[in-house]
C-alpha cells in the first residue's frame, strides 16, 4: 500500500449536498518552479504560481512551528522536480491496473518505480513513489492539483507527506509523492483481509500524535494553513507507522486580519465542523473538530458515517457522545479488535479530549498544540496487567466469610460409606 487519493469530497449543507467549487477569486503568488505553462485557472512560470482559486497564499521564508516536531519549516523556494509524462508512464507500467493504490475525486494513485539517472547512465537503484494522475472528468482537479503544488512544494515537516515533483504535459496533470508503505489509517481501521492487521493501542496513540503534530505545524506557521479535509483516509503511514498528512487540495490560508475565512463549503460529510457547514466560515479550529471525529473513529473502530448501521448509530459522533463522557460506558463502544488490551485510564482521557475537540462552539475547542501536549502525556500511560479478582474476607483465608472449601472424596471413600449404611440399616427395610 502507499499514498492513496482521498475519497470524493462531499461535505454537508442544509440540503445535504456540497458545492464542489473551491475558494475565493483572489490572485496569489508564490515562488516555486522553473517551468512555465498556463491554463484558464492556473499559471506557473519561472517567477512563481498565480491562481484565482487557492486563496491568499503568501508564505514567509521561515516557520515558527519548529517545536511541533523536528524539521518543520516553510522553505524559501520549492525544489520540486519536473517529470515528463513518459517517465511516469514507464514508472507505472503504463498506469497498469495492478499498480493502483487508490482512487478518489482527483483521480487514481499508482505505485511506481523511477530509475535514478547519473548523467547519461541509468543506475540500478530505483525509487518507489506514488503517482497521482488527474481524472480528465474531474471538475476541480486543476485547482486541487495546483493547491498541492503550492502547499506541499514549500511546507516541510516530518508529519506531512513529501511531494517530490509534478508533471504537466498537454492535458496531463500528475503529482509524484514519497511512497507510504502502510497505506492509510482508514484502511487499518475499517479494512478487511489478510493484509490488514488490527492496530494495537500504542500504535493508535502514536498515529494520533503524529497527525496532531502535522496539524499543529500548519496552524502555527507564520502564515496559518487550514487543512480543511482532516479524515482517516488522508492520514498515511510509513513503514514504522509514522503518520503523515496528505492531500492538500482543499487547504486554505487563514486570514491574518480576520478570525476566519469565508468560503464555499467543501470537505467530507461527517468530518466538517458545524460552524463551517452552516455559515461557510472556516476557522483554524474547524480542523480541530475533524481531528475529534477521527479520535472517536480510532476509539471505536467505526466510521464517522455509515448508513448500514441502525438509524440511531449512523452518525458516530452523535451516538457516541454519552459514552465518551463516562469511562464505564466507554468500554461498551471500544473497538472490539483491541480485544480489551488498552489502558482504560488513557482511553478515558482520549475520549474526553475528543469531546473537547467536538465542542459546537469553535472557541471552546483546544488548539492543536494543546492536543499534542495532552496526547503525549497520556502516551506514557500503559496497560496494567489483568489480575483475577479474589473475594477475600481476610489476607489469611482464601474463603469469603469463613466458608470452607468443598472436600472432594475419592470413589473408595464413597464405597465405604455405602457399605456402612447397608450394615447399619434395619433388616428388611
Amino acid at each position: 500500500m502507499g499514498l492513496c487519493s482521498s475519497s470524493t469530497n462531499i461535505a454537508p449543507s442544509t440540503t445535504g449536498n456540497l458545492s464542489s467549487v473551491a475558494g475565493s477569486s483572489q490572485t496569489t503568488k508564490t515562488t516555486t518552479t522553473t517551468t512555465s505553462f498556463t491554463t484558464s485557472s492556473l499559471s506557473i512560470s519561472s517567477s512563481g504560481i498565480s491562481s484565482n482559486v487557492s486563496g491568499n497564499i503568501q508564505f514567509s521564508s521561515a516557520s515558527s512551528g519548529d517545536d511541533r516536531g523536528p524539521g518543520g519549516q516553510i522553505l524559501p523556494h520549492s525544489n520540486l522536480k519536473i517529470y515528463t509524462f513518459s517517465e511516469l508512464k514507464s514508472a507505472t507500467k503504463n498506469f497498469r491496473n495492478d499498480t493502483i493504490l487508490g482512487e478518489g475525486g482527483f483521480g487514481k494513485v499508482y505505485k511506481g518505480r523511477i530509475e535514478e539517472k547519473s548523467g547519461s547512465k541509468v543506475n540500478s537503484n530505483a525509487s518507489v513513489v506514488a503517482v497521482k494522475k488527474l481524472n480528465s472528468e474531474s471538475m476541480q482537479g486543476v485547482e486541487e492539483w495546483q493547491a498541492e503544488v503550492v502547499f506541499l512544494g514549500r511546507l516541510s515537516h516530518p508529519n506531512l507527506v513529501k511531494l517530490l515533483g509534478y508533471c504537466y504535459e498537454d492535458e496531463e496533470l500528475l503529482l509524484v509523492y514519497e511512497f507510504m508503505q502502510r497505506g492509510s489509517l482508514e484502511n487499518h481501521l475499517f479494512g478487511r483481509g489478510s493484509t490488514i492487521q488490527p492496530l494495537p493501542w500504542d500504535t493508535r496513540v502514536k498515529i494520533a500524535i503524529g497527525a496532531a503534530r502535522g496539524l499543529a505545524f500548519l496552524h502555527t506557521s507564520d502564515e496559518k494553513v487550514i487543512y480543511r479535509d482532516f479524515k482517516a483516509s488522508n492520514i498515511l503511514l510509513d513503514g514504522s507507522y509514522n503518520a503523515k498528512l496528505s492531500d492538500f487540495g482543499l487547504a486554505k490560508m487563514a486570514s491574518v486580519s480576520q478570525s476566519h475565512v469565508t468560503t464555499r463549503v467543501m470537505g467530507t460529510h461527517g468530518y466538517a465542523a458545524p460552524e463551517y457547514v452552516t455559515t461557510g466560515h472556516l476557522y483554524v479550529k474547524s480542523d480541530v473538530y475533524g481531528f475529534g471525529v477521527v479520535l472517536v473513529e480510532m476509539l471505536t473502530g467505526m466510521r464517522a458515517l455509515d448508513d448500514d448501521r441502525p438509524p440511531n448509530q449512523r452518525n458516530l459522533v452523535e451516538w457516541a457522545r454519552p459514552y465518551l463522557a463516562n469511562r464505564r460506558k466507554l468500554k461498551n463502544i471500544m473497538d472490539p479488535l483491541l480485544e480489551g488490551s488498552y489502558p482504560s485510564k488513557a482511553a478515558g482521557q482520549v475520549a474526553k479530549l475528543a469531546l473537547t475537540c467536538l465542542e459546537p462552539e469553535q472557541k471552546s475547542r483546544p488548539s492543536m498544540e494543546e492536543v499534542v501536549a495532552t496526547l503525549e502525556r497520556l502516551s506514557d500511560i500503559k496497560e496494567r496487567p489483568k489480575v483475577p479478582r479474589m473475594h477475600n474476607s481476610s489476607p489469611r483465608s482464601p474463603y469469603r466469610y469463613g466458608q470452607q472449601p468443598l472436600r472432594h472424596r475419592s470413589t473408595i471413600h464413597v464405597k465405604d460409606d455405602v457399605n456402612k449404611r447397608i450394615q447399619d440399616s434395619p433388616k428388611g427395610s
